[in-house]
């Protein structure tokens, strides 16, 4: 059976630009998150600077420079039909509304001409899980054959549409989130772009599998029980030398306790857990692959990383959560991830390939 593998990474985040620096910029506590002026009122998020940008579109600036980064480090021949490209992007340049045709396909299109990739693009785009779907659909072309290498490219910016919905839903926190501490009091925004390009070929971590499942409960509002989280965790053969799960973390009351659940239901709730949203905020379209490519460093590195803002657990399942780096045990990892519309996904990604 084809064997797909991760032959590059790249990222582009308000504190770093390189995967190994965001990794030791979150294992120094360090965060952009911050107060800016909102719609109608202010709103906690870690922001890209734009000073010195003077194209028509950022989203596509950012999304095309990582793609490119990942593609020379994996030194593909984005030429061949046997490339292909798939954009995570949960609205793309949806600010453009009104005056311009604001499909991803066009941001889609464009960075696969900057890149002199010949094959169509895919788009994905399935709320706040796009990145993990994206991945595990690039997975899935390679091993059906279609594609030798697949470059996968998250990217999200924040703007009015998403600020006010989310200030609708009350979901959003007034200062620093807090993923699963018991004083949580919501999810901040953020930016970033980030890119993977998968292969067949030999790489240093191998994606073993991943899962969609959706939980049917509601719109904007997951399962109490956990059951999408709990039942794509259940599809994947998780092995042995798990060293940790990164999961979803919004700081928000439900999903927090959602993923709690899911995870004590899988018999996973012992297992150390890592949040990254504390530090990056919720990038959406880019936290699939953003956060999978943090989790990969952190495990290259040994660690476990801290998660930003948790002390006390606020969750009715005790997780091995901590507010400190510690040291990693195993070779692999989980990445969680869900969004609106019940939607769940799970990933696993192991280093050296699996057993």
């Amino acid at each position: 059976m084809t064997k797909v593998h991760v032959i590059g990474r790249s990222v582009l985040t308000p504190i770093g630009n390189c995967p190994a620096g965001v990794m030791e910029a979150v294992r120094k506590g360090e965060s952009a998150l911050s107060l800016h002026p909102g719609f109608p009122e202010p709103y906690f998020a870690s922001l890209l600077e734009r000073d010195g940008f003077e194209g028509s579109s950022f989203f596509t600036y950012i999304a095309t420079k990582v793609a490119r980064e990942a593609a020379l480090e994996a030194k593909i021949d984005c030429s061949s039909l046997r490339t292909g490209l798939i954009l995570s992007t949960i609205k793309a340049d949806i600010q453009k509304l009104g005056n311009a045709d604001v499909s991803p396909i066009v941001p889609a299109a464009e960075i696969a001409r900057s890149l002199g990739i010949t094959s169509k693009p895919i788009v994905v785009s399935n709320a706040c899980i796009s990145g993990l779907a994206a991945m595990i659909q690039g997975m899935r072309l390679i091993k059906a054959g279609t594609f030798d290498n697949v470059i996968v490219v998250g990217a999200e910016l924040q703007d009015r549409f998403i600020v006010t919905g989310f200030q609708s839903l009350k979901a959003l926190s007034p200062k620093a989130c807090k993923p699963f501490d018991k004083d949580r009091e919501g999810l901040n925004l953020g930016e970033a772009a980030a890119a993977v390009v998968l292969s067949n070929r030999e790489g240093e971590w191998e994606l073993v599998d991943g899962a969609i499942r959706n939980d049917a409960n509601h719109i904007s509002g997951p399962s109490r029980t956990g059951e999408g989280s709990y039942n794509a965790l259940k599809a994947l053969p998780l092995p042995e030398d798990l060293a940790f799960v990164n999961v979803h973390g919004t700081a928000t009351l439900y999903n927090d306790e959602m993923e709690a659940v899911a995870l004590g239901r899988a018999g996973l709730e012992n297992l150390p857990v890592s949040a990254l949203k504390g530090t990056l905020g919720h990038t959406m379209g880019a936290a699939g692959i953003l956060e999978s490519i943090i989790s990969m460093e952190a495990l290259d590195a040994g660690i476990i990383l801290p998660t930003r803002g948790f002390k006390n657990c606020g969750v009715s399942v005790p997780l091995n959560i901590s507010a400190l780096e510690r040291a990693a045990k195993g070779n692999s990892f989980v990445k969680l991830l869900s969004g609106f519309g019940g939607i769940n996904g799970a990933m696993l990604l192991r280093k050296g390939g699996s057993k």
